[in-house]
């Protein structure tokens, strides 16, 4: 008889080195949510790109206890937890088969509500329907539709997976698109407090952006590389434009924004030095250049919503417009000096000296008296990197005061009837702190800490700059309200890691003190 040791001895060689299939797990557990090739489905994207900003260890979490006030279950009891570990880390590696997303793809996922066609235009609530504040709660996917006057939930209800981008008005403020991150484009009928329609225009969307006259919503995509344009009315498709530049690479796209003076589309690129002009007004663009700068004979680009090139010196990851929509100031995130660029000529006119890696993209603007008394428009940006506000001067574009802060902030925030700005220090360990600086002096003259060692940030105002609501953003986190002159607590409403929040009137009216 022969020894059994050898065989016994390669079985458990075998099973030692047998690792768990986690494509095979994924099929079988995992597929009827987030759809084959992981582009999602009833769950959200499990791609790379979509999961840039889950750690593995919380995506491991996730898979063992699930996650509360989803239908995202527990696994910890169906599976191993080699199994769990091995499933999560598969998660984060590219598909066999590279992701798509085509205009075909695009109008099959379209949706409508036919419980929400030719609902009457007159609001089912009592409050200011110019100020609402919609509140993007992160904690659990929600929007908390919050009266403006009385600081009062009128509504919370569930959202996509990870809204981004913030939510656009049309110009009436009756109805709000927002983006989330795998892609799909909601419409919301605010008046009526419902969704009206939602289309999936890709599979990582960074933000959205609505015309002037709400004809157009435009989608901005990391991927695929495009830029989507839906009809406003329904979310049936316009166009696909694939982000290609002059140097005929293709582009992630940073977000695309609408500057409402100009009746056109600007659109920030990611891995392409140009800026893009969309105009959607029916103005021709001759090869890439507006008409009025170009000769008569040159031909112009076919089809609805044509694209401008600006080529520039370096790539912008973010920028910020000035009030008027002539300029739009921008920064790369490895290079030390930010550029003006004046969009009607289509080129660079300055250089800004900005120290870090500031935060344009959150920048403000205001009046304030110089030295001199003379008035003087100065716009402000929060930095990433360092702990340190810049102002800058918009008539010789110079750093005229570097504010000292308590850490690296993200956002900040003021209205035009507010005498203050309003500055987070989202990173380190003063993230509890929030700076109100004097609009006039360019000093801080409050540190709020609403709650000591929870993280307040992002500041927005109700539309007459009475209220200052701070976000607490953490789990089991609040919205503040305070006084916007006294700088007292108002009250604070329990809300699931509250992040944006967004007032009708300040982003209909392009209110100074808020992005647009």
């Amino acid at each position: 008889m022969k020894s059994l040791i050898p065989i016994l001895a390669g079985a458990i060689v075998g099973l030692a080195h047998a690792a768990p299939d986690a494509e095979k797990l994924y099929e079988t557990h995992c597929l009827s949510c987030h759809a084959p090739n992981r582009l999602g489905g009833m769950g959200p994207t499990l791609l790379p790109e979509s999961l840039a900003h889950l750690k593995k260890p919380d995506a491991a979490k996730a898979i063992a206890e699930g996650l509360p006030a989803t239908q995202m279950p527990a696994f910890k009891d169906i599976l191993k937890s080699d199994e769990i570990k091995a499933l999560a880390a598969w998660i984060y590696t590219p598909p066999k088969l590279p992701p798509k997303w085509d205009a075909e793809d695009i109008k099959a996922s379209r949706i409508v509500n036919a419980d929400a066609v030719d609902l009457p235009a007159k609001p089912v609530f009592k409050a200011d329907p110019m100020n609402i504040t919609l509140v993007v709660e992160h904690g659990d996917h929600h929007i908390t539709v919050l009266d403006g006057d009385v600081m009062e939930p009128i509504l919370r209800f569930p959202t996509r997976y990870a809204l981004h981008g913030g939510p656009k008005f049309t110009p009436d403020g009756r109805f709000v698109y927002w983006a989330s991150r795998d892609g799909w484009i909601t419409k919301f009928d605010l008046w009526n407090l419902k969704v009206v329609a939602e289309t999936r225009v890709g599979i990582n969307t960074r933000n959205v952006a609505v015309s002037s006259d709400g004809r157009y919503v435009m989608a901005a995509n990391y991927l695929p590389h495009t830029l989507v344009a839906l009809d406003g009315k329904d979310l049936s498709l316009v166009k696909v434009i694939p982000v290609v530049g002059n140097n005929g690479k293709t582009s992630r796209v940073s977000a695309v924004y609408d500057a409402r003076p100009r009746n056109s589309f600007i659109a920030a690129l990611k891995d392409i030095p140009e800026v893009w002009e969309i105009p959607y007004d029916g103005r021709p663009v001759y090869k890439g250049l507006v008409h009025d700068f170009q000769s008569k004979e040159a031909i112009p680009e076919p089809g609805p919503l044509p694209v401008r090139h600006i080529v520039l010196e370096d790539y912008l990851d973010d920028f910020f417009f000035d009030q008027n929509y002539d300029y739009i100031l921008g920064a790369s995130r490895t290079s030390p000096k930010g550029q003006v660029i004046h969009l009607g000529a289509g080129r660079k006119v300055a250089e800004l000296d900005l120290a870090g890696m500031p935060h344009l993209g959150s920048g403000i603007t205001w009046d304030r008296k110089d030295a001199e008394g003379n008035m003087q428009r100065v716009m402000a940006s929060p930095n990433l990197k360092d702990g340190l506000i810049s102002v800058i001067d918009m008539k010789t574009w110079k750093t005229i005061k570097t504010i000292p802060t308590e850490g690296p902030g993200f956002f900040l925030r003021s209205h035009e009837n507010s005498p203050y700005v309003w500055a987070d220090v989202f990173f380190g360990k003063n993230r509890d702190v929030m700076h109100v600086i004097d609009k006039q002096t360019l000093e801080i003259v409050a540190n709020l800490k609403p709650i000591p060692g929870k993280t307040a940030t992002h500041v927005e105002f109700d539309r007459y700059g009475k209220y200052a609501l701070v976000s607490i953003w953490e789990m089991d986190g609040a919205l503040i309200v305070y006084d916007a002159n006294t700088l007292k607590e108002i009250k604070r409403l329990p809300m699931k890691r509250p992040v944006g929040k967004y007032n009708v009137w300040n982003k209909t009216r392009l209110s100074e003190g808020t992005s647009h």
